[in-house]
C-alpha cells in the first residue's frame, strides 16, 4: 500500500487515478506486489491508510527509514548539506489583489496555521507555508525538512537543518549569524554561508564578494530540488488545510524524491 502511495507522487495521480492505475496497468501491480488477480485498493481505502500513516505520526519515520537505507547503500556523501526555504501557497484563500495588510486577516478560516508574509522585490503578499529543507550536497538527496507558516523567517529553523556529520553547510546571507558561524566551527563543519551587508558598507569587501559568489555557485543545487518538487510534484500549492497533513505531505514526496534521485544516480 505505501508503494502505491509513492506511485501517487511519481505521476501525480489523484486517488481515483491510482485506483484506476492499478487496475489497468501490469507494471503498477508487480510494483507494489499484487498478483494479476488480486483485488486492488479503491480510492476509499487509499485515503484511509495515508490519513491512518499521518495520525499515527509516521511521516518522519518513513522518511528516516527511507534515508537510512538509502545511506547504507552509500548514496549519501556527508561532504556538505545545502539549506535554503521555499514558500508553497496555501490551500485556503489567498488576499484580494491589491490588499494591504490591514486590509486582510492575519489567518484563514479555512487554513489557520497558515500566514501571511511578503515576497520578492515588489514585496508582493504571499499566504501559506515555507519549507525548509536541507539536500546532501552531491547527491542531491534530501537530508531534513520542516515546514512553518509563511512568516517564519529562514533563520529561525537553520539549526534543525544542519545534520552534524557534514563537512561543510552552505546557505545564502539570509542565514547569516555571528552565533551560527562560531557554533559551525566549534563543531569542526565548514561555515559557507554567504555574507551580508551591513549598514555601514556601501559595498561587500572583493573578497566577500567573491566568496558569495562560489558559494551561489554550489547553492545552485538545491534550487534544481525547489524546481523539481515545484514541476514534477506539484509542490506549488498545498493540497491540504493545516500543518500536521502537510507535513505529512511533505514527508511523502521527500521520500519520493529521493528514492527517485537515487534511481538516477545508479
Amino acid at each position: 500500500m505505501f508503494k502505491a502511495l509513492l506511485l501517487q507522487q511519481w505521476y501525480g495521480l489523484s486517488d481515483p487515478g491510482l485506483e484506476e492505475a492499478l487496475l489497468d496497468r501490469v507494471s503498477f501491480r508487480r510494483f507494489c506486489g499484487f498478483a494479476l488477480d488480486a483485488q486492488t485498493p479503491d480510492e476509499t481505502t487509499l485515503c484511509r491508510f495515508r490519513n491512518a500513516l499521518q495520525q499515527a505520526g509516521l511521516g518522519e519515520a518513513l522518511f528516516h527509514e527511507v534515508l537510512r537505507q538509502l545511506e547504507a547503500a552509500g548514496y549519501v556523501l556527508k561532504t556538505g548539506t545545502l539549506i535554503d526555504a521555499t514558500l508553497v501557497q496555501s490551500s485556503g484563500r489567498t488576499p484580494a489583489s491589491g490588499s494591504t495588510p490591514r486590509e486582510v486577516e492575519s489567518r484563514s478560516s479555512h487554513d489557520p496555521e497558515a500566514n501571511w508574509t511578503r515576497q520578492g522585490p515588489k514585496r508582493q503578499l504571499f499566504f501559506g507555508y515555507k519549507a525548509h529543507v536541507a539536500i546532501d550536497q552531491g547527491s542531491g538527496l534530501i537530508r531534513a525538512r520542516r515546514l512553518t507558516g509563511a512568516k517564519t523567517s529562514e533563520s529561525e529553523v537553520a539549526d534543525d537543518l544542519v545534520l552534524g556529520d557534514e563537512k561543510a553547510v552552505y546557505a545564502d546571507k539570509a542565514y547569516e549569524k555571528r552565533a551560527r558561524r562560531q557554533a559551525l566551527k566549534a563543531r569542526g563543519i565548514k561555515d559557507r554561508i554567504q555574507h551580508r551587508r551591513n549598514k555601514h558598507q556601501k559595498a561587500l569587501p572583493r573578497w566577500q564578494a567573491v566568496r558569495n559568489k562560489l558559494i551561489g555557485r554550489v547553492r545552485q543545487a538545491i534550487e534544481r530540488t525547489f524546481s523539481q518538487l515545484k514541476g514534477r510534484y506539484g509542490f506549488t500549492r498545498m493540497r491540504y488545510a493545516g500543518i500536521t497533513a502537510n507535513e505529512f505531505h511533505l514527508d511523502l514526496i521527500s521520500i519520493a524524491y529521493n528514492l527517485r534521485t537515487a534511481a538516477a544516480i545508479r
